[in-house]
């Protein structure tokens, strides 16, 4: 009689949401990369902008946003940082003279913030019931 297989171990599935929101942050850390190539002239200051505005984009997500974020905050300070990140994305697009491109952008943002918003918040519920 073979032996009994072992239960398959549980491992977090792939949210699509969470694929989502990757692909987000990407798009907005580009787009503050591209503002900065063209909205500023080249070489200076526009390499400086096309360098730092993603960097410090980057910087401010990975303190504060992150999932091992440095400075841990509560889901609405997360969102304010979210806001802040995405929003300017959005505002570069529009600088830009993509109001389109804006549109999209902020509401697929604004949509799937909310879903992890609210995801964030049941978390934070049924941790401190306990």
């Amino acid at each position: 009689m073979p032996a009994p297989s072992p239960a398959p171990k549980r491992t977090a599935g792939l949210n699509p949401n969470l694929v989502l929101r990757f692909l987000l942050e990407l798009f907005a850390v580009f787009t503050l990369g591209y503002w900065g190539y063209l909205a500023w002239p080249f070489p200076w200051p526009g390499a400086l902008f096309m360098i730092g505005t993603p960097l410090f984009a980057i910087i401010v997500w990975g303190l504060f946003r992150s999932p091992r974020a440095r400075v841990p905050l509560d889901p609405v300070g997360r969102g304010i940082v979210e806001i802040a990140v995405m929003g300017s994305a959005v505002i570069a697009w529009a600088m830009l003279g993509e109001p389109l491109v804006a549109l999209v952008f902020g509401v697929v943002a604004l949509a799937s913030g909310t879903i992890n918003l609210r995801r964030e918040m049941a978390r934070e519920r049924r941790q401190d019931s306990r």
